[in-house]
């Protein structure tokens, strides 16, 4: 095999491809990414770890087809180092040499034959606008959990209904919902499939810029939801099991509401939070026109802080994991945030708005549990 590419593309392709790749694998091929250079001018990356699958086409000079598997890892930081020329790759008996000005590197071949076959990319069910589907992965996924007590809940539940996704994750102290529109190749479609969060996530940032994203659920029954952009395809197998019913979690009546400018109130958090100890909350008390920030009890270190807020209902003080928090704002984007309570035991509600005195938007929900103020 010999074929030329330029630097930014082979690094870009590798690196994306081999994002994926187990640190240590449970057989060395799997840490393994598969080139096949076509004589039709084109270079094939492909990285298959039996959960995640990932391949990108790219343009290359192709004097010589073939294909050969060398460490995927190992490739993408060299690339990523070489100076910004051409880069020849070709084989040599057992090794692969790449070159690049005058850099050279010869690294080893592995057996391509004992690669797995990557799984067959199934047919789109729809199509989804990539920044719409980065930003709601986004907003959902810092909800799942990360540890792996019960695994479905490092999950995110992803439903479709006609032309409506609901993406919903939870830890069990907080819970995010999105819903959005996407287009669907049927408008009686109806799937529903739990993706790891970690997976869903690393594949929207990576897709999201492409324009327009396919989904593909119900891949032949084999457990796999797939994503294509452009020249990138990825697969990614679902999580069995079934989602607990938290939509219940939701509070039916709210009776506070405070709208705070977002970035006021997430600059705020994150100052007083400095003193607070690991696990420890910070207090907030809305009172008419503001909500003051505490933090630190007793003979420890104290912050406080107020920032303007308008109150709608009785004044209340309910305190929260400011990392939780913080989260949250952080996910909402929208200038403005509205805190929805019933009453300080009791989940609060996070959402958006884009004027001080606009119209909530719905399309994103953020529910907290509040925790115990030690006072």
């Amino acid at each position: 095999m010999k074929f030329r590419v330029e630097r930014d593309v082979l690094a870009e392709a590798v690196t994306w491809v081999a994002r994926g790749l187990p640190a240590r694998p449970p057989v060395p091929v799997l840490a393994g990414v598969l080139l096949e250079a076509s004589e039709e001018g084109s270079l094939t990356l492909s990285a298959f770890d039996y959960e995640v699958s990932a391949k990108i086409t790219v343009p290359a000079d192709v004097a010589e087809a073939g294909q050969v598997l060398v460490l995927g890892r190992l490739l993408a930081d060299i690339s990523r180092n070489l100076p910004n020329k051409p880069i020849d790759v070709s084989t040599d008996g057992t090794k692969v040499n790449v070159a690049c000005g005058s850099s050279r590197f010869s690294l080893r071949e592995m057996p391509a034959a004992d690669y797995p076959t990557l799984p067959a990319a199934p047919d789109a069910s729809g199509t989804i606008a990539g920044d719409t589907f980065t930003q709601a992965v986004a907003q959902v996924s810092i909800a799942a959990d990360r540890g792996d007590t019960l695994p479905i809940l490092t999950g995110v539940r992803m439903e479709i209904e006609g032309d409506k996704v609901t993406l919903l994750a939870t830890d069990r102290y907080r819970l995010a919902m999105r819903e959005l529109s996407w287009t669907p190749s049927e408008s009686d479609a109806s799937h529903v499939a739990l993706v790891p969060a970690r997976q869903l996530s690393d594949t929207a940032k990576a897709l999201g810029a492409s324009g327009t994203v396919s989904l593909a659920f119900g891949a032949g029954g084999d457990g796999l939801i797939g994503f294509e952009a452009g020249q990138r395809r990825a697969t990614t197998r679902l999580l069995d099991g079934e989602y607990p019913k938290v939509t219940s979690i939701f509070p039916t009546s709210v009776d506070t509401e405070a709208v705070v400018e977002t970035a006021a109130l997430e600059e705020a958090v994150k100052r007083v939070a400095l003193v607070a100890e690991r696990n420890t909350p910070v207090l907030l008390k809305f009172t008419d026109g503001q909500v003051a920030i505490e933090a630190g009890t007793g003979d420890d270190a104290q912050a406080s802080e107020a920032v303007e807020a308008t109150l709608t209902g009785p004044e209340i003080q309910i305190a929260f994991n400011p990392q939780f928090l913080l989260d949250g704002l952080h996910a909402v984007g929208t200038a403005f945030s509205r805190l929805s309570f019933t009453q300080p035991s009791r989940p609060a509600v996070l959402s958006g708005q884009e004027e001080a005195d606009g119209e909530p938007d719905g399309t994103y929900r953020y529910v907290l549990m509040p925790v115990r103020f030690a006072s």
